[in-house]
């Protein structure tokens, strides 16, 4: 009993804490801690330039033994897995197994433990020979999916698929031969629509703020006109977009633009609208661009590289694409710029205290472009009936040794069958499991 009290008022407390707004929001890894809530909106962004683009990056150092990541009060946090090599994506698989994406060993991973368990008791690789897989998916959505779906960084593949299977029964059958590829960002995430028809795969821009793109041969109205709102061409053609595709890789559309690097997709269960978790672009500000949580609208244009959070034009794209600018869509939740928001999961879980349920969780990846670190934790997005607020809660955090070291980089999260959230970093190549204390 003494137990609920306490974590009762423990969350009370968190609950009673102010909201960091404006420029307060704005705070660095120093601030950090978890139950800190931030809520940022499009009127408190400075104007470009208004501080230097800063070069600051972090040095990964080995995690000393005595540190652990931090969490609310009524929680505690456990490493679940250790060496492994640059763990990113990670997804739970309808009987309980958790998929790991090693992109930078061309491999997926499988660990097994029983409910409740701190440690997996089996550990497997899956696949091999990937070109930099990122995004997993099970398909059809539901208890017995026949395939495991993996986005390779060039190309999206499958491998038939039953409940429990540790190791590929065969050869992956190529699903989408050829994604945009060869520089810029390359993560490709992958989900399913709940109605099984379509798979959205993410692809990030081919550079930072559309540099070089100049104008298309046949000029940007004829361009636009058959072709999606805000579609850019050239080098970034289908890039900075969300890609809907049927299942068997036919009927390749655009879904969503202007998203300069959707690096985590996950749908809502609640309601099956796809989010995307966004990193925007460098080189304006400390605290510009600020990455971003949100829901994606099919259709809708996020506004790269001519606009951004709204009708903020980019100071390099200076009056280029008059045309769009009533036409962006404003992102749900505005995160600290610089943050690289990178994996997205909702938890679905129980064992959560129940304002948790259908809230969202992204990891912050943390980033080079800010003079003040900030990043290198996972946030909770909150939620009140299905619609996201615009706040954010810093809810595991201290994976910063200093201001010029870290030891861990959160990338992916996923919520475990027995409802514990798990994270991955690929600094020190961990995973961590999160669960009531």
């Amino acid at each position: 009993m003494w137990i609920v009290v306490a974590f009762a008022m423990s969350i009370a407390r968190s609950d009673a804490e102010p909201v960091l707004k404006g420029a307060e929001a704005f705070g660095d890894w120093q601030r950090d801690k978890p139950g800190t809530v931030r809520l940022i909106t499009p009127q408190d962004l400075p104007k470009p330039g208004a501080t230097p683009s800063s070069s600051n990056s972090s040095r990964v150092v080995t995690r000393p033994a005595s540190v652990v990541p931090k969490v609310p009060p009524g929680f505690k946090i456990e490493l679940f897995a250790d060496g492994l090599r640059g763990p990113r994506i990670i997804r739970t698989a309808p009987n309980g197994d958790i998929f790991v994406a090693e992109t930078s060993g061309g491999r997926i991973r499988v660990l097994r433990s029983a409910a409740g368990a701190a440690t997996p008791a089996t550990n497997e690789v899956y696949a091999t020979g990937l070109s930099r897989p990122f995004g997993i998916a099970f398909f059809p959505n539901g208890d017995n999916p026949q395939w495991l779906y993996v986005a390779n960084t060039d190309s999206v593949v499958r491998f038939a698929y039953r409940n429990g299977d540790l190791t590929a029964t065969g050869k992956p059958e190529t699903v989408v031969a050829r994604l945009p590829a060869g520089y810029g960002h390359s993560t490709r995430d992958i989900v399913f629509t709940p109605d099984d028809k379509r798979m959205l795969v993410s692809v990030g821009s081919a550079g930072n703020a559309g540099e070089g793109l100049g104008r298309p041969p046949e000029g940007i109205e004829a361009w636009s006109r058959d072709r999606a709102l805000g579609a850019a061409w050239g080098s970034e053609t289908d890039r900075a977009a969300v890609l809907a595709f049927d299942p068997d890789g036919k009927n390749q559309k655009l879904f969503a633009t202007g998203i300069r690097n959707c690096v985590g997709l996950a749908i809502q269960p609640a309601t099956g609208t796809p989010w995307c978790s966004t990193n925007e672009r460098d080189g304006r500000g400390d605290n510009l661009v600020p990455d971003y949580v949100t829901r994606i609208r099919e259709g809708a244009f996020y506004g790269w590289p001519w606009f951004y959070i709204g009708a903020n034009e980019d100071p390099a794209h200076v009056g280029v694409r008059p045309d769009l600018k009533d036409k962006v869509t404003v992102p749900d939740v505005l995160l600290q710029a610089h943050s690289a928001s990178l994996g997205l999961t909702f938890y679905t879980g129980n064992s959560f205290p129940p304002e948790y349920r259908g809230d969202g969780f992204a990891a912050e990846h943390g980033s080079w472009n800010r003079a003040k670190r900030t990043g290198y934790k996972v946030v909770r997005i909150r939620l009140k009936d299905g619609v996201p607020t615009g706040e954010y809660e810093d809810f595991v955090t201290g994976f910063v040794i200093g201001d010029n070291e870290v030891w861990g980089r959160p990338v992916g999260v996923t919520v475990a069958r027995d409802g514990a959230l798990l994270v991955s970093e690929d600094g020190n190549g961990t995973i961590w499991r999160v669960s009531r204390e």
